[in-house]
């Protein structure tokens, strides 16, 4: 099973150009769920559903309660963002969390849960979107509690490993990435421990997922940062959904144009037992 997240960086730059570019590669990773972020909608057009009905999948949709901030960026009140799910097969339910945050950053980000009807078993399948501030790790910390909480809540029984995905705005080594995880320090909710799927790249394989090598990510100090996720629980029985490879992708030019700011991060995780 191909499990893709990526930030789509909204109506940032040349949107209508990057947009067909995040299609192409959408098209050439065949995923069967994806996990996006900073998704527009306006004028009854939603970019999730353009998506879904290129790629043939289904979709689910969560617009932030707080867009005023964001519209502000691009001078355009009309405009929504939100997280979406894409999925080869049908979404039986759904529900959202809004993160908590001070009002000072407060911009409506959200968590975004997914129950899947895949042929054999339900698949629990999150994605979300962390605050940016470069100083927010307790709020963070706050957030990834929170996030915690409700995949207890959500989850499910189900012997596929529960799949978490989204842009965390955090270094692997941040104590947010750690709390979220709970096997490097004590998991927020007992027993609930997700593992970060790129432990199982090549170490040798590019890992920045905002990268300066982009030409959307704006100049600064040092080469960027892994700040896009896919966690994944313990595998289920006989090895259910272990992570057989991840790697980045979404990072380089389509026709002269990047899709996004951010690479996109996939997985492909074991669909039976002992794949």
């Amino acid at each position: 099973m191909r499990v893709v997240t990526w930030n789509l960086w909204w109506r940032f730059g040349p949107w209508e150009t990057r947009q067909k570019a995040i299609l192409t590669g959408l098209r050439e990773l065949r995923p069967d769920v994806v996990g996006l972020q900073e998704v527009w909608a306006a004028g009854g057009e939603n970019q999730a559903e353009w998506l879904a009905g290129e790629l043939g999948m289904h979709w689910a949709w969560a617009p932030s309660p707080a867009p005023e901030r964001w519209r502000r960026r691009i001078g355009d009140p009309t405009v929504d963002i939100g997280n979406a799910v894409l999925s080869r097969w049908p979404v039986t339910d759904r529900r959202t969390l809004r993160l908590p945050a001070p009002a000072d950053v407060d911009d409506g980000r959200l968590a975004l849960f997914t129950r899947l009807a895949a042929p054999s078993y339900d698949i629990s399948f999150f994605t979300t979107h962390l605050t940016s501030a470069p100083d927010g790790s307790a709020v963070r910390c706050r957030q990834v509690t929170a996030l915690a909480g409700f995949i207890a809540e959500n989850r499910g029984d189900t012997p596929f490993p529960t799949i978490v995905t989204g842009d965390f705005n955090a270094l692997p080594d941040s104590d947010e990435i750690r709390l979220f995880g709970g096997h490097r320090t004590a998991p927020v909710v007992p027993g609930q421990v997700f593992l970060d799927a790129w432990r199982s790249a090549d170490p040798a394989a590019p890992a920045l997922t905002w990268d300066r090598a982009n030409a959307h990510v704006p100049a600064g100090p040092g080469p960027g940062g892994r700040i896009d996720y896919i966690h994944v629980g313990p595998p289920g029985p006989d090895g259910l959904g272990r992570v057989r490879a991840v790697r980045r992708a979404g990072d380089g030019p389509v026709d002269g144009t990047w899709p996004s700011d951010h690479a996109a991060v996939v997985a492909d995780l074991g669909d039976t037992p002992t794949d």
